[in-house]
């Protein structure tokens, strides 16, 4: 399984990733990004510029190639 993460917050900007917008309920990250468990961390939790939990994490399988 990969993890990845739903956005939880109405909307901000990555400022880490070209200042795209991610929006609630959108996939974090977009495909091509990889961010740092550092970066990660910061937005699951409250120690970022908004001061709030902006992401939080959701399991995704991975599709099995046949």
């Amino acid at each position: 399984m990969e993890e990845k993460y739903v956005v939880i917050y109405k909307k901000f900007k990555d400022f880490e990733d070209n200042d795209y917008l991610y929006k609630k309920g959108d996939i974090y990250p977009r495909e091509g990004l990889k961010p740092t468990k550092k970066r990660i961390a910061e937005l699951s939790s409250k120690k970022n510029k908004i001061g709030e939990v902006l992401i939080e994490a959701i399991k995704v399988e991975k599709e099995e190639k046949e």
